[in-house]
């Protein structure tokens, strides 16, 4: 009986929490055009009142990278972005106070693809970077063998971890940028293609 009662008491929160969330939304949306949950889609207001949900159904990218090598995971981010997929990058979308290796954690174990930025600066340095590959590695090895989820990419000449060069392609971004890019963009595509069919 008291697992009942706490099972109810916990749905009731449920839907307490729930009701809080409409009337969140149903508040922003008198203020705004729309509403956007990241990850999960648009609120919109139609006329006569009603809210129409857009689930958001771009492939999740999540993009590791060293702190020097920023100037170049921004401008994946952007291409990735202008491309159709939802690329993740930290300083994009970590919210203040959020804890983030939670956050990150989260992140990669949601997101379709994996994308660690190669270089010598980050082959070289220990920190997060090591432990986000690390957790990506993980979970590509819960995923069905043929599945790509991981997808190296190089910035400049550095030598792939064996771990990595052992059982994945990489993609160079070097010397021609937009190349490497559209290699990346093919196999992102080849993949949302594999999961729909």
């Amino acid at each position: 009986m008291v697992a009942n009662g706490a099972k109810s008491m916990r749905l009731a929160e449920l839907h307490s929490s729930a009701q809080h969330l409409a009337r969140i939304i149903w508040e922003c949306l008198q203020e705004e055009e729309s509403v956007e949950l990241d990850g999960l889609g648009i609120f919109r207001l139609r006329p006569g009142g009603q809210v129409e949900f857009i689930p958001n159904r771009r492939p999740k990218v999540f993009l590791a990278y060293v702190r020097e090598d920023y100037p170049a995971a921004e401008r994946l981010y952007q291409e990735l972005l202008a491309a159709g997929f939802d690329p993740w990058l930290d300083r994009k979308k970590l919210l203040p106070g959020q804890n983030w290796p939670r956050a990150i954690e989260r992140e990669i174990a949601v997101s379709d693809s994996f994308i660690p930025i190669l270089s010598r600066r980050s082959l070289s340095k220990r920190g997060q970077f090591h432990a986000e590959l690390r957790h990506a590695l993980y979970w590509a090895g819960r995923m069905p063998l043929e599945e790509t989820f991981v997808i190296p990419v190089r910035l400049e000449e550095c030598t792939v971890p064996d771990q990595i060069a052992g059982r994945l392609h990489y993609v160079d971004l070097f010397p021609d940028w937009s190349a490497g890019v559209a290699e990346v963009i093919a196999s992102l595509r080849a993949k949302a293609a594999a999961v729909r069919d």
